[in-house]
């Protein structure tokens, strides 16, 4: 056995070992121990003091938690006009929802995202906690105000418009993801969304390359995709809809071949998987050894809102299961057909129960 899993073998039975009684059962010097003690801690396999050793299946999701506000249409929108709606707010965010579908999903799960010191920051956090999702990494910013989405969606939930005031994520920076990395590192999969600054994404994608940490990216717009590096070496897998997938392979997509074309134009920049999202037409996915097109599993649609972000969630359920990527897809379909049966953001009675039976009635009735 080396000396690191020694280390990690004694700490695990004893997390407040001294690094005295370390050194004295290994038999090297203290010193060489505290040098084994910091590699392990800036890997992640140990998080600060007491050794606090990486979390089995932890999920960490990176990005957005804002208030969501949705107008839904009485009758058809009719732009340039005054239309009547009825108005709900909730929590959202695309990590966010992300973090409490896991948390709901008996996953373990963390956030780190950025809120203003104000009453819906404070509503987000406390939501957010409810789900079993560590919050304790969340940044609390004084001077900024807590992100806003508002959403105007059709008389049969389809959105029309959406407006984003994300400010306040411009003040993240590199350094303050840095000093996160120990917690980051714990993780067994780290999520990010595209709401945090492109020096951000820079630099959260390159380390997590380095020090091989599976990365799930979620472009969350076309104009948010643009942020993203050239390079995306190391990065698991990217889930783009169709116009981002168009973005960020630099072509139209107006067939299932363009699509194909398309995500081996994204893989070339050095993504594993690319999952491409259709809306109606299911999802395309495709890595360098396989590729399929899946169609959605039936949903009476009650509103579109939180549908993308399930599917991300039940995917990264399927993933931290142990599930073979075509399976995990399909955990995602049926997380996806969930939510949309809703008019809330985070379907409230989503169980992994569930998504089992969805998956499995309906490959057997295809």
């Amino acid at each position: 056995m080396d000396k690191e899993k020694q280390i990690l073998h004694h700490i695990r039975h004893n997390p407040f070992i001294s690094q005295q009684e370390l050194a004295d059962l290994i038999g090297i010097s203290r010193s060489a121990i505290a040098g084994y003690i910091a590699q392990l801690t800036k890997r992640g396999e140990i998080k600060g003091r007491a050794y606090v050793l990486r979390d089995e299946g932890l999920i960490t999701c990176i990005g957005g938690a804002n208030l969501d506000r949705k107008a839904r249409g009485k009758q058809q929108i009719r732009l340039h006009s005054s239309n009547p709606v009825t108005i709900s707010e909730s929590c959202g965010g695309v990590a966010r929802n992300i973090a409490e579908n896991l948390g709901r999903l008996g996953c373990n799960t963390a956030i780190i995202t950025c809120i203003g010191e104000d009453k819906e920051g404070e509503w987000i956090v406390q939501e957010t906690r409810k789900h079993g999702v560590d919050i304790s990494q969340i940044w609390r910013l004084p001077t900024q105000r807590t992100g806003t989405y508002t959403a105007l969606l059709d008389i049969d939930g389809e959105m029309v418009v959406s407006l984003a005031n994300m400010d306040i994520y411009d003040a993240l920076t590199p350094e303050m993801f840095d000093e996160r990395w120990s917690h980051i590192a714990a993780a067994n999969v780290v999520f990010l969304d595209t709401n945090v600054p492109t020096d951000c994404l820079a630099y959260i994608i390159e380390r997590c390359r380095k020090e091989q940490i599976l990365l799930f990216i979620d472009p969350v717009s076309s104009a948010k995709a643009q942020k993203l590096p050239e390079r995306l070496d190391g990065v698991e897998a990217i889930l783009p809809n169709l116009e981002e997938a168009e973005l960020l392979a630099g072509m139209e997509i107006r067939s299932l071949d363009d699509c194909a074309r398309a995500c081996e134009r994204i893989r070339e920049r050095g993504v594993k998987h690319v999952v491409v999202t259709m809306g109606e037409q299911g999802v395309y996915y495709q890595s360098e050894e396989y590729a399929e097109q899946l169609a959605p599993y039936p949903a009476e649609v009650v509103d579109v809102t939180g549908a993308g972000d399930a599917f991300v969630s039940g995917l990264l359920y399927g993933v931290v299961n142990g599930e073979a990527f075509p399976r995990a897809l399909r955990l995602g379909l049926a997380a996806s057909a969930l939510t949309l049966q809703t008019e809330q953001s985070v379907a409230v009675g989503l169980q992994p129960e569930q998504l089992e039976e969805i998956v499995e009635q309906y490959e057997k009735e295809r």
